[in-house]
């Protein structure tokens, strides 16, 4: 195949696949998915060919980039990590023709022919030369053709490692390959990427696992979570669970928690309706009213007005990320390992509370017991799995005792602080649990989930 041989597409403009799907019957709908996953898997063939020869001949004064993975990433929707998967898979293919004849020829996919290559590249030590010939054809027919795994060639390397076994690691197990990276990025959230070897891979999948798993609601219906949602909310409550142990040892002389900074009158206008107008919600005000100006006025229209109300504007700030919302921050206090520091308008500690308006041992104890776990209605997680939740919080006045706490799970603890519920503490001295307006006009008190019957909250 030729450097852009053949790259006018298998389906053209005006072919009814790019629009009006609905005309295609269901024969026709499988026929042109089959074609035009053929015709992609031919473009990538061909997209790594000319990167091949756009990463050996052209130069830096050429591209305008220092190389031409970040050419290619400066010009196209591609993230640097596909990107460089493409110009290394180039770049290997190179001194692998066996590879390169398969790829380039559509026979195997770009994922399988760069795990045969980085076989190739770092073949078990104790294997001799004139085996690579006929283990390479035995993993080039694995992976040939649309029933191949990625599974079964992954066996076929890991036999050929157990075959030529030696006192080096096999590439699946070799630790000093592991890498973890978390990075802040620019909105605020974190990205994390890894690889990691199969033995620590096989703790942290099972380490997952159990929490991880679908989570029906009381009525049978199905956890309509995502996969990937549930994998995050587990690695969220592995997190908790292991810095409440304490068992990461001490750093400064005491265990490592989160730390937050809030300026006292921000940790108390929450909502900041003294600062921005409109802000709409269960009392009934305009929810997409603008913000109002810098005397609480009318909203403000210049650059300058503006500058005013975010000077004004306060945020908490975390050690390692930042600014968070005045919500989070009120969140965390709540039940989490949490250092507090609460700040004058001079940015002057007035109070340092750690982890003191929390439940008690003993308190957990009989919320456990009084709640049986989470108690928002219809959860029911276990409560070791729950946080202690303030009805009334503590920066308004509200007590760290029975008749003012909550278990909850972390995703209802979220709820809770986010999506405008409200929990009271009924005469029967239970929760009750009194749901946003999008969720029921009438805000009727719902019993917690152990009890569905009872008197209304006060």
């Amino acid at each position: 195949m030729g450097d852009g041989e053949g790259t006018q597409g298998a389906v053209p403009d005006d072919d009814p696949a790019v629009g009006e799907t609905w005309r295609l019957s269901e024969d026709q709908l499988l026929e042109t998915v089959l074609t035009v996953s053929s015709e992609i898997a031919r473009l990538e063939a061909v997209r790594v060919k000319l990167m091949d020869a756009v990463d050996a001949r052209c130069r830096v004064d050429i591209l305008g980039h220092l190389n031409a993975k970040a050419w290619l990433v400066a010009h196209t929707m591609l993230e640097p990590g596909a990107a460089g998967r493409i110009v290394n898979l180039a770049r290997g293919l190179r001194s692998q023709p066996a590879i390169a004849a398969k790829f380039y020829g559509c026979e195997i996919s770009a994922d399988h022919a760069g795990l045969i290559l980085r076989f190739c590249e770092r073949p078990p030590k104790g294997m001799p030369l004139n085996a690579m010939g006929p283990v390479l054809d035995a993993l080039l027919a694995a992976a040939d053709g649309p029933h191949a795994r990625t599974d079964l060639i992954r066996e076929g390397i890991a036999k050929v490692e157990r075959i030529f076994e030696s006192d080096a690691h096999p590439a699946s197990e070799d630790l000093d390959r592991n890498e973890l990276h978390a990075s802040k990025m620019l909105n605020g959230r974190v990205s994390v990427k890894g690889d990691l070897d199969a033995v620590t891979g096989e703790m942290l999948l099972t380490a997952l696992s159990k929490l991880a798993a679908p989570r029906p609601a009381a009525d049978g219906t199905r956890d309509a979570r995502a996969p990937g949602r549930r994998r995050a909310d587990a690695f969220t409550e592995l997190l908790r669970r292991y810095l409440a142990s304490g068992l990461n040892g001490t750093e400064a002389s005491e265990r490592p928690h989160i730390s937050v900074q809030v300026r006292a009158r921000d940790l108390v206008d929450t909502r900041g309706e003294d600062r921005v107008g409109g802000a709409g919600g269960t009392d009934g005000t305009d929810m997409h009213a603008g913000p109002a100006g810098p005397t609480g006025g009318d909203r403000p229209t210049s650059p300058e007005d503006w500058a005013v109300v975010l000077a004004e504007t306060g945020v908490a700030w975390a050690a390692w990320m930042g600014p968070l919302t005045i919500t989070a921050a009120r969140h965390l206090s709540c039940d989490a390992q949490v250092s507090t520091v609460i700040l004058d308008d001079h940015g002057a500690p007035l109070d340092v509370g750690i982890t003191s308006r929390t439940a008690t041992r003993k308190q957990r104890r009989a919320l456990a017991v009084r709640d049986g776990g989470c108690a928002f209605p219809g959860c029911g997680a276990p409560p070791v799995w729950c946080e202690g939740h303030h009805c009334v919080h503590w920066v308004n006045g509200g007590l760290t005792d029975m008749d003012n706490l909550v278990l909850l799970c972390g995703a209802h603890h979220r709820i809770i602080h986010h999506d405008g519920w409200e929990v009271q503490i009924g005469p029967d001295r239970r929760p009750w649990f009194i749901p946003p307006p999008s969720v029921d006009p009438f805000r009727g008190p719902l019993p917690s989930h152990n009890r569905r019957a009872g008197p209304a909250a006060a």
